[in-house]
């Protein structure tokens, strides 16, 4: 009885929303599916095309009584529709005779004589004088609203155990006019701003007036992930950015060989005469969209397009992927973005009946006003990135702000959210998926979090087994200041070790922070050419389980630190600190790093102790963050990071007991490459004025793990080279699967060729070589010629491992060479 009761409600749900509805598959006379096939509601606009299986979802909000479907060179069938709601239809369509005057356009369509590709051409050359581009200063209003869904909500799921003491959250069931599956809202969040644009001085500034959030708004990491998700992108452009992918767009200059073009209709849309024109991929398993758009047949401007991802593109937990937008006419000849609608579907299997998460972005631009001229000054002025009056907007505001009304499901969400945050079994479950996303556990009531659990044991030839706890202050996600900190114990060496961090943010707007920490403890400094100043965490060297070869070479470090940050403008970051050091050799039978010191007695230190002051600039253009308070967190990956660091050695102060200078320079590029995939590019040099030991010099990055650790070289111990003046360039390009996507026997499987090239040159001066001679170690420098590797990987292995074969490239005669590395790592990536 429950069940048929869940089943009706869910009816009514649907038909309360929608007044016809469809779903089903089309085939041809020998039963094969027809992909690309035109359904539509006869006499109307509203329609679709079936997918690579010939599987359509179509619905209207009116009621509908014929149902079309066609495809060049099929006869067209008219299926009267006697209910609203139909699914699991079968449709036949069956080849039809080709007349003389007609041009048919079947399967892979030709390039040439394609009087749609001719409309596509006219679209590049129009493209850079169409819309916003046309006028030196634009304004207009935008309004956002994402929303998260879970999907596939049936009788089974509402009678699950988990969901007792919730059932009242079935009341906003409702159903996608994309997939036609039903949904329930787990996450919502809306915003109002105003964008002002200056084309002559290539600046933009969005002012946010309002936000709004019911869900998990207290997560960053999760909300970060969010944003990410739905960066903004240009259907003109060649390649559309989605999930760290870049797809080719059907209105890209690469499009002709990736796509089919048909010209299919041309009517009015809006009293504007446009072209139809569908699309569809030439091949499988590639970046690509199928779908179709209208085009303006004087300026050449698109009027709608709709793109709906390839189901066999390469991209993981992702079903479904639709976009659609809307372009308004102002004029004769200006279209402006009026609508972007974005829908995907996350699930961790592609099959149809799976369970899932809807991710949808709908966002609305309006009231567009142009040639009204602002100052620089204007673009250059900040705003306070965090006004609470913009969080605690009215409702009167809500209602005059929303460029698109809440439908009635909609509306109730914000009710039902906050409703189900007080179900204690809800919050269970919401904190154990906090704690996976942020690796942290919260206790409300004492505003303090545990974590990270992920760093809980450890492994290292000096600890033994290593066990760790830590914790830190958590008011809100806009905390103005904050208390980290940790204890481990080794069960070897017996030992506590402990890092204690204070950071306060004293000016928001120009993010002023003044920092301080203090730690004890173990590391492996030679993974790394920079010194750590982290009193939090730890390199992955230094506690890694399994080892190629004895992972002997490590440092018992007491760091103290005090640093103060100012940011002069957005993502240009000047920080200057101090901090002290107190360095001996974890392991001193095996690994030494004593020093020639005639003070000392014996004429020998095995400990040095060492005051810098550090002075940094750090730029990151491009960078957008999340959050307004001491912690931010990225929202994008896509940046290039550049750092200009000096340090300076003060002997005496503090028993300090060497002078030196030391620059240092880095650059790490990540770069999308159109459909060949995203490389990465690391750069660093750097150079030490003055003498000084052995755990003062820049070890070359060894890695003796058997995991894939990005700037490092895998066939390279530690401390295999030393140097004090060096030059280091990494590579790394993934082609996403473009090339395994062609092999007949391989594509199925999604998986992700990687290709990588490491390179360094280092000198070691004579004089530093003796300071260290103590030490007893041969300490050599890739002088004579530069050190390189290369590596071949395979990555997206059951969607979630890589494995890299790294190759020695010389230096093969040095004692222990490694010319063959194997190395893994575990990615969770799209």
């Amino acid at each position: 009885m429950r069940i048929l009761l869940s089943l009706c409600f869910l009816l009514i749900c649907s038909l309360a929303w929608s007044q016809s509805k469809v779903s089903g598959k089309v085939f041809d006379e020998n039963g094969a599916p027809i992909p690309y096939a035109n359904v539509l509601f006869k006499g109307t606009f509203e329609g679709t095309i079936t997918d690579e299986n010939g599987t359509f979802y179509l619905e209207s909000d009116n009621t509908q009584s014929i149902l079309e479907v066609s495809l060049l060179g099929y006869t067209t069938q008219e299926i009267p529709l006697e209910k609203r709601v139909t699914y699991n239809m079968r449709v036949v369509l069956v080849e039809g005779e080709v007349l003389e005057e007609v041009v048919v356009y079947v399967g892979n369509q030709p390039k040439k004589n394609n009087p749609a590709i001719d409309i596509l051409r006219k679209i590049w050359e129009k493209k850079r004088v169409n819309g916003l581009n046309k006028f030196d200063q634009y304004h207009y209003d935008k309004y956002e609203k994402i929303e998260f869904d879970l999907n596939t909500i049936d009788s089974v799921l509402m009678e699950n155990k988990i969901f007792n003491g919730m059932e009242f959250i079935f009341e906003q069931v409702d159903t996608s006019n994309v997939t036609g599956k039903t949904y329930l809202p787990i996450f919502i969040n809306e915003s109002s701003s105003e964008v002002y644009g200056d084309n002559k001085l290539n600046a933009e500034k969005e002012i946010q007036k309002g936000n709004k959030t019911s869900g998990f708004d207290a997560n960053q990491a999760v909300l970060s992930f969010i944003q990410d998700l739905y960066a903004e992108y240009n259907v003109y452009n060649n390649y559309i950015k989605l999930f760290d992918k870049s797809f080719v767009s059907p209105l890209s200059k690469t499009g002709i060989d990736v796509y089919n073009y048909v010209l299919s209709d041309s009517t009015f849309r809006d009293n504007k005469w446009c072209y139809n024109i569908v699309y569809y991929p030439r091949r499988s398993n590639e970046l690509t969209f199928k779908g179709d758009f209208w085009v303006n047949d004087t300026t050449y401007a698109v009027k709608e397009i709709n793109m709906q991802a390839s189901k066999s593109a390469n991209v993981n937990w992702v079903k479904d992927l639709y976009i659609e937008q809307e372009f308004d006419v102002l004029n004769d000849s200006v279209f402006v973005l009026k609508r972007d609608y974005v829908m995907s579907d996350f699930s961790l299997r592609k099959k149809e009946e799976s369970r899932g998460i809807y991710g949808k972005r709908t966002t609305i631009y309006a009231n567009y006003e142009f040639d009204k001229e602002k100052a620089k000054s204007f673009y250059e002025q900040r705003v306070d990135p965090y006004n609470e009056a913009v969080f605690n907007r009215s409702d009167e505001f809500w209602a005059t702000n929303r460029l698109e009304e809440l439908n009635e499901d909609e509306k109730g969400i914000y009710t039902m959210l906050d409703t189900l945050r007080t179900v204690p079994k809800f919050k269970m479950l919401y904190n154990a998926g906090s704690v996976l996303s942020s690796g942290y556990y919260e206790f409300d009531k004492l505003n303090l979090d545990y974590g990270p659990i992920f760093s809980t044991f450890g492994y290292n030839e000096v600890e033994g087994i290593r066990v760790r706890g830590g914790g830190r202050t958590y008011f809100s996600q806009n905390d103005q200041w904050r208390l980290e900190g940790y204890l481990a114990y080794g069960l070897r060496d017996r030992r506590v070790k402990y890092g204690l961090s204070a950071r306060w943010m004293l000016d928001r707007k120009k993010r002023l922070i003044i920092s301080a920490g203090t730690r004890r403890d173990i590391e492996q400094l030679g993974v790394s050419l920079s010194a750590t100043n982290d009193v939090l965490g730890r390199s992955f060297a230094s506690s890694a389980l399994f080892t190629a070869g004895s992972n002997n070479t490590l440092t018992n470090i007491r760091l103290t630190t005090a640093a103060i940050q100012y940011d002069f403008f957005k993502n240009f970051t000047f920080r200057w600190g101090m901090d002290y050091r107190r360095m001996r050799s974890a392991l001193p039978d095996v690994f030494s790093l004593s020093y020639v010191d005639p003070e000392a007695p014996g004429g020998v230190n095995d400990e040095t102790n060492q005051f810098s002051l550090i002075t940094q600039l750090q730029y990151t253009p491009g960078r957008r963050v999340l959050g307004y308070g001491v912690d931010q967190y990225d929202v994008n990956d896509d940046y290039s990071r550049i750092i200009l660091r000096y340090t300076a050695g003060r002997k005496g102060f503090f028993k300090s007991d060497f002078d030196f200078e030391k620059l240092q320079f880095y650059y790490n590029q990540p770069l999308q490459i159109g459909g060949f995939g995203r490389m990465t590019t690391n750069l660093e040099a750097g150079k030490i004025f003055g003498a000084v030991p052995l755990s003062l010099l820049s070890p070359i990055p060894g890695n003796q793990t058997y995991f894939s650790i990005f700037n490092t070289f895998p066939n390279l111990d530690f401390y295999e080279f030393v140097t004090d003046t060096y030059l280091s360039v990494q590579m790394e390009h993934n082609f996403n699967g473009r090339l395994f996507g062609r092999i007949p026997f391989l594509k199925k499987l999604n998986l992700r060729e990687i290709v990588g090239l490491r390179g360094v040159w280092g000198s070691l001066s004579q004089e530093n070589i003796e300071l260290s001679a103590p030490a007893g170690m041969m300490l050599q420098a890739p002088e004579d010629e530069p050190y390189y590797e290369y590596s071949f990987g395979v990555g997206n292995i059951f969607k979630v491992f890589r494995i890299d074969f790294s190759f020695r490239g010389n230096y093969l005669d040095s004692p222990g060479a490694r010319p063959f590395a194997v190395t893994g790592a575990f990615e969770l990536a799209f």
